[in-house]
């Protein structure tokens, strides 16, 4: 039986269409005492800011910015002095460390008001905050930090969970906020984060010193408090009492005026069939990696009468529109295997995506960006996520999943509210924004690469997947051995990330089973790059000691499992070729180009597999496939194969013991006189693999530390 491990989320709740919207989770208190009581002040507040965001009933991956405003020893004047602690640029509030917070004066912050002279100012004060570092301190502080500075309170959380942008998001939600807290939650307009907001905030505050709290129209809501614990479970409290508020309303009546669409029992299928047609055609200087998900929030919206309506508005708060663009591509789920219709769509996206860009840009605003769609939406199937790596395509689907749990709150009090047009440009191309990308480290050689390891548990393909993985490639590891191969996803997600690598038991001589893991590699990542034909067996007899099954069992999956994985990937391969090819790579044998003593069925099988190459190579060039063929020779740590009867079989072909002499005769074999390990041939698959061989097909490097008799002719 086939098993995928780490793959995508299964739905929650009726997978179908639900009779009644689904509604909002409502937090609590994750407040410990007897943790807390033994805390610093500054620990205190990152206890409270990963209790906040680690619950993401509270705020988003990244989202949410937490304050605390403590006292400190000046190391210039070893006076007292108080100091903001604030969430840094770019952390997560939930993973954060101490070192993830920005501290600055608190005096040096009050200061700088005499800087500023209106919200055309708003870009230059960031640039002061610098200067009002504490310590030394290299984190960099974030724009939302005069919402911080600028308030009196000691303690402050400023957060957007769904339910509360839902209510900052509709024409009904300044009502409702009035309903829910009487008047003790005030209600600011949108304006773009930054110095003015923060101007605002404090002067709406003082004018009404009664205020818990404020909802800040497009944002989220902020609140304070006296003490840590009061402040965080303030926060809680709030968004329960916005959940439950909203859920109320929603129990009347289907979200997104009900399904009109029923939800596919194929979806998965579909999705792994869609996922690559799509991507091939998302041209660009960088290729694309994809996520898929199905989850109840996403099957309702894409099946709901409402749909298409809601989509084209765009979402409305800047977290979320920075993660997936102005607008989703929305796909008809009649049309999908038209393959000039999906070209049609992604090329009007891209030219839609232009004229916003024309219709918007100031003067100074920086180049167009990548005008693929990240976000791709289909009734009956669900929702997929684009982006150069695993990880923001994931983050992205899981936003817009946020997205859509406000515009089901949002339309339950009133109209959804997306983003102005105007506005979400210049938070896309803000100035800040750009210099925040151009400070982000070069991706590495691989990253929006995607490959598959066919042999995946073993030495050769372990560590070739491994070397991969360094670089930045996804990769899908196939093996017949479910429990082997799931041991070695889990260290590879331990080390490299969960996102990046997923598993299937496949059994290359099994076409049902290749077919599958193909599809799974398409689903999970979004298609593929590059296909590492490693999964191998050897046996070592006389030839007439060659049985008819030691024969057919040495091509079935030396040679006729090459052409299975290789057919599989094929047309997936195909799609790539505008984005610069594809590679395959077999894992042969120096076997294969030098005759061997006592192995005629498995060095003639390898031989057969290395002229299949040959003949793809050919095949492959015109589509930009490269396909290449490593010939390892007694690559034996780390190798199932020598730990079985291969070992002695070999041993007693050479006349010596099995152990230690085995090794040491290969050594002395070779011409460097060096063992060969499998971090050696990942190397070489790399090199195939990777742009570094851009212009090569149809070759075989040998790894076998020397020997004339395998020197290719």
């Amino acid at each position: 039986m086939n098993t995928i491990t780490e793959t995508r989320p299964s739905s929650a709740g009726n997978p179908g269409n639900p009779a009644n919207a689904i509604p909002f989770a409502v937090p609590t208190s994750r407040w410990d005492e007897s943790v807390a009581a033994t805390l610093s002040p500054e620990a205190l507040l990152l206890y409270r800011s990963n209790l906040l965001g680690s619950d993401l009933t509270v705020t988003n991956f990244g989202g949410g910015n937490t304050s605390a405003k403590l006292t400190e020893t000046d190391p210039l004047t070893g006076n007292p002095v108080e100091v903001l602690w604030v969430k840094g640029s770019g952390g997560d509030i939930g993973s954060m460390k101490l070192d993830g917070f920005a501290t600055l004066y608190q005096d040096k912050l009050l200061g700088l008001e005499a800087h500023y002279s209106g919200p055309d100012d708003d870009d230059k004060m960031v640039g002061f905050l610098p200067h009002c570092t504490f310590n030394l301190n290299g984190r960099a502080a974030s724009i939302d930090t005069p919402l911080h500075s600028l308030l009196p309170f000691a303690h402050v959380d400023h957060v957007h969970p769904d339910a509360i942008i839902a209510l900052a998001a509709s024409s009904g939600g300044e009502a409702a906020t009035q309903a829910i807290w009487g008047g003790k939650i005030g209600w600011l307009p949108w304006k773009r984060p930054g110095y003015t907001l923060g101007v605002m905030l404090r002067d709406y505050v003082a004018a009404n010193p009664h205020l818990e709290g404020v909802m800040l129209a497009g944002h989220g809501i902020i609140c304070w408090a006296d003490s840590a614990k009061a402040c965080y479970e303030h926060t809680v409290e709030l968004i329960a009492d916005a959940a439950k508020y909203l859920n109320a309303r929603l129990e009347t009546a289907p979200a997104f005026g009900g399904a009109i669409h029923q939800t596919s029992p194929d979806r998965a299928a579909l999705a792994a069939d869609l996922m690559p047609r799509l991507r091939s055609q998302m041209t660009g200087a960088r290729r694309k990696v994809g996520h898929f998900s199905d989850d109840s929030e996403a099957l309702e919206f894409v099946n709901s009468a409402e749909f298409l309506k809601l989509a084209d508005l765009g979402t409305s708060c800047p977290d979320h529109f920075l993660r997936t663009k102005i607008a989703p591509l929305t796909l008809d789920p009649e049309r999908l295997q038209d393959d000039a219709y999906l070209a049609q769509k992604v090329a009007d996206y891209r030219a839609m995506y232009a004229a916003y860009y024309e219709r918007c840009k100031r003067d100074n605003s920086p180049a167009m960006r990548d005008p693929n769609p990240i976000v791709v939406l289909v009734p009956g199937i669900g929702r997929m996520t684009f982006a150069t790596d695993k990880t923001t395509a994931r983050l992205a689907g899981e936003f817009y999943g946020n997205a859509i749990n406000v515009m089901r709150g949002a339309e339950a009090i009133g109209d959804y509210i997306a983003l102005d047009e105007q506005e979400a440009f210049d938070i896309e191309y803000w100035l800040l924004e750009e210099a925040k990308l151009q400070r982000m480290p070069k991706p590495k050689p691989l990253v929006g690469r995607i490959a598959l390891v066919t042999g995946g548990a073993g030495g050769i393909g372990a560590a070739t997947a491994a070397r991969l993985l360094t670089d930045g490639a996804c990769v899908m590891l196939a093996d017949r051995d479910a429990n082997a191969v799931e041991e070695v996803r889990a260290g590879f997600a331990k080390q490299y990330g969960r996102d990046v690598v997923r598993a299937v038991t496949c059994d290359v001589t099994d076409e049902a089973q290749v077919a599958n893991a193909f599809a799974a590699a398409a689903r999970e990542f979004g298609g593929l790059d590059i296909l590492v034909a490693n999964a191998g067996i050897a046996s070592s007899a006389p030839l007439e000691e060659t049985t008819i099954e030691l024969w057919n069992r040495n091509y079935n999956v030396l040679a006729e499992g090459y052409f299975l994985t290789s057919r599989a990937a094929w047309p997936l391969l195909k799609g790539m070729k505008e984005q610069g090819g594809a590679s395959v790579v077999f894992i042969g044998s120096k076997n294969g180009v030098a005759a061997a003593t006592n192995a005629s069925a498995y060095a003639s099988a390898k031989a057969a597999a290395n002229h299949l190459a040959r003949c793809l190579a050919l095949e492959g060039a015109p589509a930009g496939i490269r396909v290449n063929v490593v010939n390892p020779d007694a690559v034996i740590r780390g190798s199932r194969i020598w730990d079985g009867d291969w070992r002695k079989e070999r041993a007693g072909a050479h006349g010596i013991d099995a152990g230690k002499e085995l090794e040491e005769h290969y050594r002395q074999r070779s011409m460097l006189k060096r063992d060969v390990l499998p971090e050696d041939i990942a190397e070489a698959v790399y090199f195939l693999a990777s742009d570094m061989s851009a212009k090569s097909t149809g070759n075989m490097i040998n790894v076998d530390a020397g020997n004339a008799q395998a020197f290719t002719r």
